[in-house]
């Protein structure tokens, strides 16, 4: 298949228009919504502004991944102004390419965007710590406590590695900075919107719209076919930029986000068979069945175990996965004596 996605990539038109034309409904309708909506109706604005925040991270989602044009500088053009505020485009970009890796996905010690951890990184953590994260595999959890746990322990760990010297990511958060520097003004000034109002209900609520659809993306399974799932349908469909589809996204990361609905109906039941059945109908019922039940444990299944003791066990933590914890690559075995 990835002969295929290849081939599809490199007949990719220079510019892919619905992307482009997307790209200026997000940021015209954020204007809009501002400008516009926020004067005489404060309630829908801020609930309006929520569903473009939550577009616009689909939208960088879209970019990372090589769309609209064959240009990386100028589809970074294309989401430019960070108005979710919260992810640096460049880091975002970095992490979740590493995510891609399928054969990788879920393991905490490689996949970045992993919510599982190992047994002995769990028991690491103190009980008020270990009570966030289990109430974070709820989905109702996730929906309200994710946002917050995702990006404080990755805002702690990209300063800790700015710190300790790291070019690339300060080089990534000062572009983001430019950024916010231009986006601040215009939400206080232009819009007129308190900050702290916009972090706490647009940007907020946006990154929580973002998880219902990442919160079951990915599932541990001993084949990695049967990790990523598929939402067959969804009113969130256009938000999510049809990554509800998510395997099919996996197996086809170059494909456009329009033309994803098209290729799953057109090999439906091979799509089905290939992910082993990790399929549900609609998000709907995910919330029926896991709004305050967890679906997984946070303890990776594979994971389950602690270093023997007397064994030389000193992993070297790297970055931080989507629960704000260490990930680390796995510790090589010491010689036998």
């Amino acid at each position: 298949m990835n002969t295929g996605m290849n081939k599809r990539r490199s007949s990719a038109p220079a510019l892919e228009w619905p992307t482009a034309f997307l790209a200026l409904f997000c940021y015209g309708t954020w204007l809009a919504a501002g400008f516009l909506l926020w004067p005489s109706h404060p309630l829908i604005a801020l609930i309006a502004l929520a569903l473009i925040l939550a577009l616009q991270s689909s939208l960088m989602h879209e970019v990372v991944h090589g769309h609209p044009t064959r240009s990386a500088r100028i589809n970074e053009a294309f989401v430019f102004l960070p108005i979710g505020l919260v992810w640096p485009f460049r880091r975002f970009k970095t992490i979740h390419l590493r995510h891609h890796a399928d054969e990788r996905l879920t393991d905490p010690l490689d996949d970045p965007e992993s919510y599982y951890q190992a047994l002995w990184m769990h028991e690491e953590l103190p009980p008020a710590m270990k009570f966030l994260l289990k109430i974070n595999n709820t989905m109702a959890g996730r929906f309200v406590l994710g946002p917050w746990l995702s990006s404080v322990g990755f805002f702690i760990d990209d300063a800790k590695q700015i710190a300790a010297g790291d070019k690339t990511i300060r080089r990534a958060w000062l572009l983001h900075a430019i950024g916010i520097a231009i986006v601040a003004p215009i939400v206080t000034f232009g819009f007129g919107i308190p900050l702290w109002l916009y972090v706490l209900v647009p940007v907020w609520l946006g990154q929580s719209l973002i998880s219902v659809r990442t919160y079951a993306e990915h599932q541990w399974s001993e084949h990695p076919e049967g990790r990523t799932i598929i939402v067959e349908r969804s009113p969130l469909s256009f938000l999510f930029l049809n990554n509800n589809l998510h395997f099919v996204h996996h197996k086809s990361p170059t494909v456009a986000w329009y033309r994803l609905p098209k290729l799953f109906r057109e090999r439906r039941e091979e799509w089905l068979r290939m992910n082993n059945g990790y399929v549900y109908p609609n998000y709907l019922a995910l919330i029926k069945s896991f709004a305050f039940k967890a679906k997984e444990p946070v303890i990776h299944p594979a994971l389950r175990r602690t270093p023997e003791p007397g064994r030389a066990f000193k992993p070297r933590v790297r970055a931080r996965n989507v629960s704000g914890l260490g990930t680390a690559p796995v510790p090589a075995e010491p010689p036998k004596e």
